[in-house]
């Protein structure tokens, strides 16, 4: 844990809780998928710098059948080593090499797949790259540390850990100030200050587990579909994490888990746990499987910030003040997947079982041009058809809420005129740099850089 401290929330475990998913296809006929941990990182988090939980069991998982259970998952352990335990120091000289003895506080991982029961050992005593602390601690260090903690897999999978820079980007400031958007463009139809939107992530890191699978390893005899209109082409995929049920605390080891196995995070689409799911309901909803979300799905039938932008934005949203019906779009979206004949030549339906699971329709290929606004924007290859590090999901998801895509169960209805120009106005950080391969989540930003937080 980081000496930067985390601000109490309900449901907020930030060395077990999943942030972010993300799922898309990459080239050689591949599927990445990436799970986010430790988020809003400063920087300059020294001298304890941020780290997986070696008492935290981490997963991504793969639904092929449509039912919400995972079919396949691959398992994620951590083992933290501390090299000289008389300094207080992270490192006490430059890490030029994941094996540098001047890295005091190392971490290494196994991974383990379990397809429909069985058990697989895939890699043991993988190595982390360290925390980029600056210039002198970890010189070259996407080169020269990041690079070298890709590993290969038996299988063709490849595998990584470690800190990232944060791809997630939102104007938190303005969303949580009563949804008060300051779009760059609002062609006035929004009431609000015609500015920029702040980023406040724009310089955080985060702790990732990433993985590329072979499609092949995805299928039964390693039949890929390759028709965007096969049922079977569409794969479910959610991460998630487990703590022991309790624990033992003493003064020579600490604190040490006790019992079975509890499932204390998960999360498929973008800000469903923190927007849809209210507040009474979080630790509930984090502790059972997307098998169980019908239990959850009324609060996607009728979200509770559709209910607040009319009343946020008087005579703004007249059409979706007016708008009393089931959400059917959102159902289908974040539920179910969208089903054949709404959209030409796309559907990522996974059938009537009701999950909270990123939807990704293998057989439509990458985009040559990636839209930030994915599907919203005739993009196929990009969210809600999964999820790329690129899609501009909170701009997509105040879009679809305020029932930009409702026209598609009932031809009759025309949103209001302002849906089109809400903007989350964020996503033109000329810092944030992607990579152009795996893990493709961007090099952390280095504390030295960076101002630590207050």
């Amino acid at each position: 844990m980081s000496s930067h401290r985390e601000a109490p929330a309900i449901s907020k475990d930030p060395v077990a809780d999943n942030t972010d998913t993300y799922a898309y296809v990459t080239p050689g006929n591949t599927v990445t998928i990436i799970t986010n941990y430790l988020p809003v990182q400063a920087p300059a988090g020294g001298p304890n710098f941020y780290e997986f939980g070696d008492d935290v069991v981490y997963a991504i998982n793969i639904d092929t059948s449509g039912d919400g259970k995972p079919n396949i998952t691959y398992e994620f352990r951590f083992e933290t080593l501390v090299t000289n335990p008389n300094t207080f120091l992270y490192n006490t000289g430059p890490i030029d090499r994941l094996d540098s003895p001047n890295w005091n506080r190392k971490q290494r991982f196994s991974i383990t797949r379990i397809r429909n029961g069985s058990r697989v050992d895939l890699g043991k005593r993988l190595p982390c790259p360290p925390c980029n602390i600056g210039p002198r601690s970890t010189p070259n260090y996407q080169a020269a540390l990041a690079d070298k903690a890709v590993a290969t897999l038996r299988n063709g999978e490849k595998v990584f850990c470690g800190q990232r820079a944060d791809a997630f980007y939102v104007d938190l400031g303005s969303v949580f100030d009563l949804a008060t958007l300051r779009p760059f463009q609002s062609l006035h139809l929004i009431p609000t200050a015609n500015a920029e939107g702040v980023d406040a992530l724009a310089q955080a890191n985060c702790h990732t587990i990433a993985i590329q699978v072979p499609m092949s390893e995805l299928f039964p005899r390693g039949q890929v579909p390759t028709d965007p209109m096969d049922a079977k082409a569409t794969i479910g995929v959610w991460g998630a994490a487990y703590r022991q049920r309790s624990g033992v605390r003493n003064s020579d080891a600490g604190w040490q888990g006790v019992g079975s196995w509890a499932q204390v995070s998960r999360l498929g689409n973008p800000l469903f746990n923190e927007v849809i799911v209210p507040m009474s309901q979080k630790d509930r909803w984090n502790a059972l499987g997307p098998d169980r979300e019908k239990e959850f799905a009324k609060f996607v039938a009728q979200p509770e910030l559709a209910r607040l932008l009319p009343v946020l934005y008087p005579n703004t949203f007249p059409r979706l003040k007016a708008l009393k019906a089931d959400r059917a779009d959102l159902l289908a979206i974040l539920l179910t997947g969208i089903p054949a004949g709404l959209i030409d030549g796309f559907q990522n339906f996974t059938g009537p079982t009701q999950a909270d699971m990123l939807r990704l329709n293998v057989a439509i290929p990458p985009s040559a041009n990636p839209k930030r606004l994915g599907l919203l924007d005739g993009d196929l290859a990009g969210f809600p058809n999964g999820r790329r590090l690129g899609d501009d999901v909170v701009t997509i998801e105040l879009r679809a809420v305020a029932g930009a895509v409702y026209p598609l169960i009932d031809k009759n209805f025309r949103p209001d005129d302002a849906v089109m120009v809400i903007e989350d106005g964020t996503f033109n950080n000329p810092g944030r740099v992607f990579l152009d391969r795996f893990p493709y989540i961007g090099t952390p930003y280095a504390g030295y850089d960076v101002p630590a937080a207050a």
